[in-house]
């Protein structure tokens, strides 16, 4: 497996959400690699902070909807499609939602970027990617759905899918 994640040229707002993530991704590796050397369930660790973040995160994202059973808004909240800044970060296309499915394809992930360019190997990018990935599991749950990953830039696909449905 090689990992391909190409970063393309973007406008100034999202090369500043894309070194935040990057710094993000940075202190999640780092700690899931201390604890790993101390012996600690560092994974299990992690994926608790991260799904309570998530759903931390999805209470946010639903009082934001007038209607948060309605999966369109729930896309428009969640990816901020107005702006067109959460769409770039990613490189997000075949953004598709409707009352009870939200579905888009990343071409481009700052976690993945960050991970590479601390060293970690294609086998800990998957692994920090899925567990990473628990946030938005959290996020899909406070929403009354269920989030299916079915590919990953970090397991070498060419885009991560994601499709959160009822």
């Amino acid at each position: 497996m090689a990992i391909k994640n190409n970063e393309n040229p973007v406008m100034e707002t999202v090369a500043v959400n894309r070194s935040q993530i990057e710094h993000r991704a940075t202190w999640m590796g780092l700690i899931y690699d201390e604890m790993k050397k101390e012996g600690l369930d560092a994974e299990g660790i992690i994926r608790r902070a991260i799904k309570r973040t998530g759903c931390i995160h999805g209470e946010g994202f639903r009082k934001q909807c007038a209607d948060p059973a309605d999966g369109s808004q729930f896309c428009q909240v969640f990816l901020g499609t107005e702006d067109n800044v959460g769409p770039q970060t990613f490189g997000m296309d075949h953004i598709c939602s409707d009352r009870d499915n939200v579905s888009v394809e990343f071409h481009y992930c700052a976690l993945v970027s960050a991970w590479k360019k601390l060293g970690f190997d294609d086998e800990t990018c998957a692994l920090l990617c899925d567990i990473a990935m628990d946030g938005d599991r959290g996020i899909a749950e406070a929403m009354g759905m269920t989030l299916d990953l079915t590919d990953t830039i970090a397991k070498g696909c060419e885009t991560c899918k994601l499709h959160f449905y009822k």
